[in-house]
This record gives C-alpha cells, sequence and structure tokens, in this order.
C-alpha cells in the first residue's frame, strides 16, 4: 500500500532513511520556536506583545538542552520524556519571566504516545499532565488560574491524544498492508496450485492414451510377428489394427498437448474430450486384440449413456480404458472382462472385472516399486471428483476395478 505524495514524496524518503538528521531539524526549530516565544509576553496592555520581555540566561540553558535532547527522541523516547519533563519543571518553578520549556515535553511525549500501546499512553500521559499542571499552579510565580498554566494541562493532553491517533493510523495502515500482502501470496499459492493440478490431469491424460494404445500396438505387433509366415492375411489385420491403433494414440496425444498451446497458436484442438459415448469404439479395440468384453451400460433407467457431466463422462472413461488395458497387459491369455457402468442413487459405479484366464501370473498392476502408476492415476482422477476407487484380486481369480463417480 503507498500513498502518492507528490513533491514531497523525495522529502518523506529522506525523512525515512535518516532519522536522526531529521530529529535533529526538529530539535533545532524547537529550539528556534521556544527562543521566539520566551520574548512574547500574553499580559500586554491590549494582549500579547512581543519584545517587551527577555529570557534569563539558565533559561536559554535549559531551553537548549531540551532541544538537544530531542535527537534521541526516537532512540529513547521514555528517558527523552524523562530529561525534558524534568528541565520543564525547573523552569516552571524558578523562571520569571517563564520560557516555553515544556514545548520540549510536549513533543517528547507525542513521541513516547506514537510508539507505545494506548494502556501505556493513558498512565504516561495523565501522569504528565498531572505533574506539569500541578506544579506550574501550586510552586510557579503566576496564579494557579493563569492561562500559562491552562495551557501546559491543553498542550500536553493533545500532545498525547495526537500520539494515539498517529500510533492507530499506523497500525491501521500496517494491518492493510499485511491483508494485502497476505491475499498476494494466498493468489500466487492458488495460481501455483491451479497449475499444479493442471499438469497432475494432463499427465494422467497422456497416461491413459500411451498406456491403453501402446499396449494394443505392442499385442497386435506380437500377433502380427507370429502368424507372418503361415498366415499372412491374419498378419495384415493385425498390421491394420496396428495402425489404427498408433493413429488413434497420435490424435489423441495431438489433442491433449495441444492444451499446453498459447492462446494464439493455429490449429488448437477442437475435437471433444472422449466420453462413454465412444465406449464401444473403445471396447472394439480390445475385442480387435483378442480381449473379450461384455458391456453393460445402464443410466437414469435406459441402456444408453445418459447426460453425465463432462469431468465425469471422461473419468469413467478413462478409468474403463485404464482397466482395460491392464487386463490386456496383465491377465492370462484366455481372459475375459466385464464393463459395468451403472447410475445408483447421485453416483455412477464404474466395474470393470476380469476372471484372469485360469493364470497365476501378476495382477494389472506389477509389484516392483517401479511399476506403472495406472492404478494411482485411477484414485487421483475419481478422488479429484469427489469419488472413490478400488482395485484387488476377486475371490476364485482375477481381478476387479470399482471407481464410485459422483454426479453432482
Amino acid at each position: 500500500m503507498t500513498t502518492d505524495l507528490g513533491p514531497f514524496a523525495p522529502t518523506r524518503q529522506w525523512m525515512r532513511t535518516h532519522p536522526l538528521a531529521t530529529d535533529a531539524v526538529l530539535a533545532f526549530g524547537a529550539f528556534v520556536a521556544m527562543v521566539v516565544g520566551s520574548f512574547a509576553s500574553p499580559h500586554g496592555p491590549h494582549g500579547p506583545t512581543f519584545g517587551t520581555r527577555a529570557p534569563e540566561p539558565f533559561s536559554l540553558l535549559l531551553m537548549l538542552l531540551g532541544a538537544a535532547a530531542l535527537v534521541f527522541r526516537r532512540r529513547r523516547a521514555l528517558a527523552v520524556l524523562a530529561v525534558t519533563c524534568g528541565l520543564s519543571l525547573l523552569e516552571l518553578t524558578t523562571g520569571e519571566p517563564r520560557a516555553p520549556v515544556a514545548m520540549c515535553a510536549v513533543i517528547a511525549l507525542y513521541t513516547v504516545a506514537a510508539r507505545t500501546d494506548r494502556p501505556t499512553t493513558w498512565r504516561i500521559g495523565l501522569l504528565t499532565m498531572a505533574g506539569l499542571t500541578g506544579v506550574a499552579m501550586l510552586a510557579g510565580p503566576l496564579p494557579w488560574y493563569a492561562q500559562e498554566n491552562i495551557g501546559i494541562f491543553a498542550w500536553t493532553g493533545m500532545a498525547a491524544a495526537a500520539g494515539d491517533a498517529v500510533r492507530s493510523r499506523r497500525a491501521f495502515v500496517d494491518a492493510i498492508r499485511e491483508r494485502a500482502e497476505r491475499a498476494e501470496r494466498t493468489r500466487d499459492e492458488e495460481a501455483r496450485r491451479r497449475v499444479a493440478e493442471e499438469r497432475l490431469r494432463i499427465a494422467r491424460d497422456l497416461h491413459d492414451v500411451v498406456a491403453h494404445h501402446i499396449a494394443l500396438v505392442n499385442v497386435q505387433a506380437g500377433v502380427a510377428a507370429h502368424v507372418m509366415d503361415k498366415r499372412p492375411d491374419q498378419a495384415k489385420e493385425a498390421l491394420a489394427h496396428v495402425r489404427d491403433a498408433s493413429r488413434s494414440a497420435l490424435n489423441e496425444l495431438r489433442a491433449t498437448v495441444g492444451l499446453l498451446r498459447q492462446s494464439g497458436d493455429p490449429e488448437a484442438p477442437t475435437e471433444p474430450a472422449p466420453g462413454l459415448g465412444v465406449l464401444d469404439e473403445l471396447v472394439d479395440t480390445f475385442r480387435h486384440a483378442g480381449l473379450p468384453v461384455e458391456v453393460i451400460v445402464q443410466l437414469d433407467g435406459t441402456a444408453e449413456a445418459g447426460a453425465l457431466p463432462a469431468a465425469v463422462d471422461l473419468a469413467a472413461y478413462r478409468v474403463i480404458q485404464e482397466a482395460l488395458t491392464n487386463v490386456r497387459k496383465h491377465a492370462g491369455s484366455g481372459a475375459k472382462a466385464e464393463v459395468s457402468v451403472v447410475r445408483v442413487g447421485p453416483s455412477v459405479e464404474v466395474t470393470v472385472l476380469d476372471d484372469g484366464g485360469g493364470s497365476a501370473g501378476p495382477g494389472p498392476e506389477p509389484a516392483d516399486p517401479g511399476g506403472g502408476h495406472g492404478l494411482l492415476g485411477m484414485r487421483e482422477r475419481t478422488g479429484a471428483l469427489g469419488g472413490s476407487c478400488f482395485a484387488g484380486p476377486r475371490y476364485g481369480g482375477g481381478y476387479r476395478v470399482h471407481a464410485i463417480l459422483p454426479v453432482g
């Protein structure tokens, strides 16, 4: 939070960087004002007159000592107040005519009030007001009701009030500045969090796309290599599936990476994100790869996919894609899979089952620490929507993946 001071900004900056020099200038100004005020008499025939009296040498010495003490008002505020009050009391009891040495105590009291808390200001302010005013009324040469005595009471009270007001304003400005800085930090942290979430989402999409299509390419390429010599027609069909899978992988990678383009880049992707509407096409790719898959979709009481939120639709598609990819990679050669998408109350439940093909091979995820991140990606994807995902072996063999996605 900044304040535009116009032509006074350089002076304000200099005062902040040179506090001791600023206090020295203030002390000199206070000394000049006290000396000039000591030549004025408030009891002239027609009001205050100037030049009708002169201060005594001792009063000039007290004013000089009081002004010199003000140079250190920021470093030792309470000590400077005590010194200036002592000099003021000495002048009030001995000075005739009286010199305005109490001006030093007024400035020192303002400094104390501006640099301490309110209870301290009240205690010290009342003590200073009562002490100086009481001594001036009772021990001074003037009557107790003289305007000079009332003036000491008024000036010390105004100094304490002004210092407390300045302190309150500084605390208010500091609080606003601290809130603004905290809000700025919060915005930066939120922006970094959103960037991290977006990176994680893109990484999950890339993993799902690459894992699915590359697994199919690997299987079909192995089939083609195995039957190339004896059954060339079947090898050509497998290679055609390899070509289709690789083309689909490239298209999905292009659409996913296109999210990272800048706003002015050409050829931004316009294809919709995959969902349950293209589930049949996804399942067909696995069937062509030799994995029998049965599909049951029951949403909103019909056998067709209903209108789901885009995030839920995409998450359900990716869970099925990753689960079937794991079945094809890790289940036995004769494995079969079942896919069900059912609307249950406010949620959509996605279940992918396989019978393991009667083999005792590993499950859909490698057991070693350096394995893939498919199950983790499915859990993160469903968790981001407020859902859950469970994956584990089935009783009697095979594997089960069950995801619950809240529609709301």
